[in-house]
């Protein structure tokens, strides 16, 4: 009966509890999920090894725990946290960036913004115009900038050479070197957008690169303008992908351009808009990069190549459409990608469960430097679209809600920018993410995901069973969510992923953080080739010998004297 769930009852009071049990239910939440996750930490560990062993990167001080007595209620740091790579760059070159929009009511300043770069690390960022705040603050932040030429100032730059030049010196080269300016994204979508000034896109890029040049800068600064998806007539299959031939002599141009200029093809890549065109053609999974089902896989019929996310087919129709056009060597740099967080009544695919999926799911994909099927030795540097919601743009609701921050700073989801494709070398285990369960689900749903990971899903679902401690008999969410993220993490690196039926989300946020300093709760486990117990709070225990112990992630692990209770 190990894998036998067990559902609480829906509490009629529930709706009545203070907010004193909602800090306890959420704290209850976080320990119990990260307790699953060590146990099956613990057995990827240990599996087919003797000892255990710890990379010196770790910096992991060994303890000796004959002269060290802790206190239980505030066990002391005894290692220092392992460093990580603190920046959204791949080491091999691929990167993830952000746009920064302007359409906003009242907007942070710029010395904000560039703070929120800083703290959540991101070191690239898209700016949609020249704002020059915006380029002051990013100085000597080492951050590389793409600063763009918005689709009102187009048709000037692309009359006027001296205009160009001038948009080159008060732009560009008065900022350079302080601000690390890369690219010039010139216009958004011009063709798909602004046809009237379809005609001056090419020369407003040759002007520019001329100013760049007399300049001295034409190395460091790259031009190029962002087209969308709209200019492939049929993307699917991607293998017979061109552009739209109303276009042909202008593209012809601009590939001619970007191939003189060593320059990229800049691509806005948007999977939410074909999904809710197609109506049901493409599965939200294949939008969202979630495992398909084997009987929902999608496939290039001309190359037998398998697709497994939109984005990837998205970028190899825009390869194939240059190749169409005799152009083999440019590189794709996508410089929008993302999901709304919200919209109207009829636009169900806009939610926050979904947003967080995609842009968690695409930083990984492309800091894993697997390139798109194919191309699989091009990695896509991409820049999420976007920073912050922006109420001032046109359209329906989902259009200003693309942010993964309010206005005023707060955040709308968390999305983590750090390489989650660095996992631990000793384990499958991907560490930074969690599997929880959305709490706007019908609880039939929950209860019916809960049946399926505790049974045919094989979690360890016994700690939720009645008289354990992670047992919630009001609480199936909490209970859900610990036999969901033990079945993520057991099944993650075989193809396992967050989605029951739409009833689970996955959150970059660690859920065991808010809560570290008002819930401390430990408990024994035996180690699995040692009958020894030990106990360990919200971390991972890597090493043991008779007299040293380690810990990872700074949290002081020892010996169990006696089984300590919960709570």
């Amino acid at each position: 009966m190990a894998h036998r769930s067990t559902v609480p009852e829906s509490g009629a009071g529930s709706s009545q509890r203070s907010s004193l049990q909602s800090e306890v239910r959420a704290s209850f939440l976080a320990v119990c999920i990260w307790k699953g996750e060590v146990e099956v930490e613990e057995r990827s560990l240990l599996r087919g090894q003797d000892q255990l062993r710890l990379s010196a990167s770790e910096k992991v001080r060994k303890v000796s725990l004959d002269n060290k007595k802790s206190d239980a209620r505030a066990p002391k740091y005894v290692a220092s946290e392992p460093k990580r790579r603190g920046d959204s760059v791949n080491a091999h070159g691929a990167f993830v960036g952000i746009n920064v929009g302007t359409d906003i009511s009242n907007p942070p300043s710029a010395s904000d913004i560039v703070s929120i770069l800083k703290e959540k690390k991101i070191q690239h960022v898209r700016l949609l115009d020249s704002d020059h705040q915006m380029l002051s603050a990013l100085a000597n932040t080492g951050i590389e900038v793409v600063v763009g030429v918005p689709n009102d100032q187009l048709l000037r730059v692309g009359q006027s050479r001296s205009t160009a030049a001038d948009w080159i010196n008060k732009n560009v080269a008065a900022y350079i070197p302080a601000t690390n300016i890369t690219h010039i994204a010139v216009g958004n979508e011009v063709l798909t957008t602004e046809p009237n000034a379809a005609l001056v896109l090419v020369p407003a890029l040759q002007f520019l690169q001329s100013a760049l040049l007399a300049a001295n800068l034409n190395t460091q600064v790259k031009i190029s303008s962002p087209h969308s998806t709209d200019m492939i007539s049929k993307p699917f299959p991607p293998s017979t992908a061109t552009f739209n031939s109303t276009w042909s002599s202008i593209m012809l141009q601009y590939l001619q351009f970007l191939n003189n200029t060593a320059s990229p093809f800049m691509l806005n890549a948007q999977p939410y808009y074909d999904y809710v065109k197609g109506q049901g053609v493409f599965p939200l999974e294949y939008a969202l990069f979630r495992s398909l089902n084997p009987d929902s896989q999608i496939s290039d019929p001309n190359t037998n190549l398998f697709y497994t996310n939109m984005f990837d087919a998205m970028v190899d129709a825009t390869y194939n459409s240059m190749q169409a056009m005799n152009f083999t060597g440019i590189p794709v740099m996508v410089t929008a990608s993302g999901w709304p967080s919200h919209g109207g009544q009829n636009e169900k695919a806009a939610n926050v469960d979904n947003a967080l999926a995609y842009n968690t799911n695409l930083i990984r994909h492309v800091l894993n430097n697997s390139g798109t099927p194919g191309q699989p030795n091009n990695q896509v540097s991409t820049f999420i679209f976007e920073l912050f919601n922006e109420d001032l743009r046109a359209g329906p609701v989902s259009e200003k809600n693309w942010g993964i921050m309010f206005p005023n700073a707060t955040t709308v989801y968390s999305l983590t920018f750090e390489d989650m494709a660095t996992t631990n070398t000793d384990s499958p285990v991907l560490r930074g993410t969690f599997c929880v369960a959305n709490s706007s689900a019908p609880h039939s749903a929950l209860k019916q995901s809960l049946d399926w990971a505790c049974g045919p899903g094989s979690a360890n679902c016994s700690a939720i069973q009645p008289g354990q401690p992670c047992y919630k008999s009001d609480d199936i969410v909490a209970v859900a969510s610990y036999a969901f993220n033990d079945y993520y993490h057991r099944t993650r690196a075989s193809g396992g992923t967050c989605n029951f039926n739409s009833t689970a989300m996955v959150t970059s946020t660690d859920p065991s953080k808010p809560h570290w300093l008002q819930w401390q709760q430990r408990w024994c486990g035996v180690w699995a080739r040692k009958p020894r117990q030990f106990c360990y709070t919200n971390s991972l225990v890597l090493v043991d010998s008779p007299n040293y112990i380690a810990v990872y992630h700074g949290v002081h692990v020892k010996p169990c004297k006696k089984m300590m209770r919960f709570g």
